[in-house]
């Protein structure tokens, strides 16, 4: 329920503003006793859908995030991010992905100790994609969205049948190709990518035109400072999908 009203129409839930009711009497027969209702007169509290979400932060955990300046940032909006969710949508479920050379689920109790790892070299979108798609897939929510907090471009990939991921910078060709390809493939399971980006480097913003451009997810660019602001902002606004009442 919201705080607005509207006049009663078939079909809405009768949440009645008995309030507003009694003063449309008043306002059609005038002050008196008793007043006359008539279905004109119901005023009704509008409302709004609140959507079940399932969600996989990934968070950059490259070399560079913690060069600029960017991890920490990305940290608290993941312990922030959770602390939202557990308390204000329980419905909602929230997947946490740290992704470097490689990707990996991080659990919501171990963000707090959550440090970066200095020997780890690349950014592997594609491993994070991937095992993102995987967690979303144990989901019936009917959206299923992946919010990505980088600072860079993909520079790691995983070959079929390889021991280990191939790194290279600037990315490659390759790197790009494999890495869209998950992007395909989360897609075609109706996951939305949305990306929050802490530079502006070339690579970054053509790479990231491109995915928008195969998964019509959005893409914002975002000092780390205000980062918080705009991820909790956006999640919230998307929650709420308002049922449109004629």
């Amino acid at each position: 329920r919201t705080d607005d009203t509207k006049e009663y129409e078939f079909g809405d839930p009768f949440l009645l503003d008995l309030k507003g009711t009694l003063m449309n009497s008043v306002r059609r027969e005038g002050v008196g006793s008793p007043l006359r209702l008539t279905p004109e007169d119901f005023e009704v509290y509008r409302t709004e859908l609140m959507t079940q979400t399932a969600t996989v932060l990934m968070v950059d955990m490259s070399r560079s995030m913690l060069l600029r300046g960017c991890f920490f940032a990305a940290k608290k909006v993941a312990l922030a991010l959770d602390s939202l969710i557990r308390g204000q949508y329980p419905r909602d479920t929230l997947h946490v992905l740290g992704f470097s050379y490689q990707a990996r689920e991080l659990k919501p109790g171990t963000l707090p100790q959550l440090v970066w790892d200095e020997h780890e070299y690349g950014t592997n979108m594609q491993h994070g994609f991937m095992l993102a798609r995987h967690l979303l897939g144990k989901h019936k929510s009917a959206n299923k969205q992946i919010i990505m907090i980088t600072d860079g471009e993909p520079t790691a990939h995983w070959e079929a049948g390889a021991p280990h991921p191939y790194f290279n910078y600037p990315p490659t060709y390759r790197t790009i190709q494999e890495t869209l390809k998950e992007v395909v493939r989360c897609t075609k399971d109706d996951i939305v990518i949305n990306t929050f980006m802490l530079e502006r480097g070339h690579y970054l913003i053509d790479f990231i035109d491109q995915m928008t451009q195969i998964n019509h997810g959005r893409a914002f660019y975002a000092e780390p400072e205000a980062l918080g602001e705009y991820v909790l902002v956006d999640y919230v606004a998307n929650k709420r999908t308002t049922k449109r009442i004629r």
